[in-house]
């Protein structure tokens, strides 16, 4: 084992000096809820909780029915109540709920909203920002370009930008042929990005997939990133919200158990990493798990405007119900369903739940690293 002196720098997003350079990733379904985007903000990175499912999460909690706005501006609020800076990651992919929870998150005073699965295009539309910074993910400078020429026409450029690559966990924006690509991996995208980002304003840019010790994001930062998005090993933190079992899956997982599923795969359409004994997972290769999305985060549109289209509705064969399967991983288990756990590549190097303030210490350089 080694010792580091930590010679990260500061973050510094919309004027928010933020101590450490690392961003919690927004773990979805309930993973990422205030209890752990709070543990974050005291240590001095950013913390993010999922809005993902987030009223029904929160009407639980509460006792009392909260809607989407209601279920954003409750839990950012609490996660900033114990000072530290703390935001909001809402995916576009939940269309349905998207514009209420970024202006929940707004008033709240949210210091980010981070937003993919997909080009949040219109981000800036839906309500001045106020301080409340809007970063978007990305997978490549094309989409990074696509925002900006949009957004410029908005009058608002991104305030940063979370560059993910292809060893992320959950949705991946990548095709299922893309995941391996040389060109594709994250040391190689994040130079053009970055050019992207000098050419409309130089915000920073923020690496993600992946990363895992100090050294990761001490070279990520030579390299040229502002700072670091980290997921799964906040998953397993005594502070996470996920359920014991996913825990345990993810302390027990071998990295051959880490694998991309596709087909079965996310009704989002999006290529889907997760442990392959998932339980829900398992049920889908079988192709035996009757049809059962009654929960109805991921609709689509029809034809007459309204949303009721989503596959895992009609047919389980090719795909499994997110909804459920994450919110019951997260132990929200009311229709007593089965689990679904997702993770990022490096999910097979955790063997133990350690603290946020532990963790956090490890990644600033203050004590041993995991790996070292």
């Amino acid at each position: 084992m080694s010792y580091f002196e930590s010679t990260l720098p500061e973050l510094i997003i919309k004027g928010k000096k933020i101590k450490a350079p690392i961003i919690q990733g927004g773990m979805g379904v309930g993973v990422s809820l205030y209890p752990l985007a709070s543990a974050v903000a005291k240590e001095g990175g950013l913390g993010i909780v999922s809005s993902a499912c987030l009223d029904r999460l929160v009407s639980k909690k509460m006792g009392k029915k909260h809607n989407s706005y209601e279920a954003a501006y409750e839990e950012v609020s609490l996660a900033k109540a114990k000072g530290g800076y703390a935001g909001i990651n809402i995916m576009c992919a939940l269309v349905k709920d998207y514009n209420d929870s970024v202006k929940g998150a707004i008033d709240a005073k949210a210091d980010a909203i981070i937003s993919g699965a997909g080009l949040p295009l219109t981000l800036p539309a839906i309500a001045p920002p106020k301080d409340t910074a809007l970063i978007p993910i990305v997978s490549s400078a094309r989409a990074l370009e696509i925002i900006c020429k949009k957004w410029e026409k908005l009058g608002y450029m991104p305030d940063a930008v979370v560059l993910e690559g292809p060893l992320a966990g959950g949705h991946l924006g990548f095709k299922i042929d893309q995941i391996d690509i040389e060109s594709n991996i994250l040391e190689n995208l994040l130079p053009p990005v970055k050019d992207t980002a000098k050419k409309y304003g130089d915000f920073p840019v923020i690496v993600a997939g992946g990363i895992y010790t100090y050294d990761d994001i001490l070279r990520f930062i030579k390299m040229g990133a502002d700072g670091v998005q980290m997921g799964t090993r906040f998953l397993a933190t005594e502070e996470s919200s996920a359920s014991d079992e996913y825990k345990q899956a993810v302390i027990t997982a071998k990295e051959e158990d880490i694998i991309v599923a596709h087909d079965p795969g996310s009704p989002c359409g999006l290529p889907f990493r997760v442990i392959k004994q998932s339980p829900m997972y398992v049920s889908s290769l079988k192709r035996a798990r009757p049809p059962k999305c009654n929960k109805g985060y991921v609709l689509l549109k029809d034809k007459e405007g309204k949303f009721t289209i989503c596959p895992a509705r009609e047919s389980n064969e090719h795909h499994f119900c997110i909804c459920n399967g994450l919110l019951s991983s997260a132990g929200y288990n009311s229709d007593k369903e089965e689990q679904l756990y997702t993770v990022g590549t490096n999910a097979s190097r955790i063997d133990r739940i350690v603290s946020v303030k532990a963790l956090m210490d490890e990644l600033k350089g203050k004590m041993p690293s995991a790996a070292a």
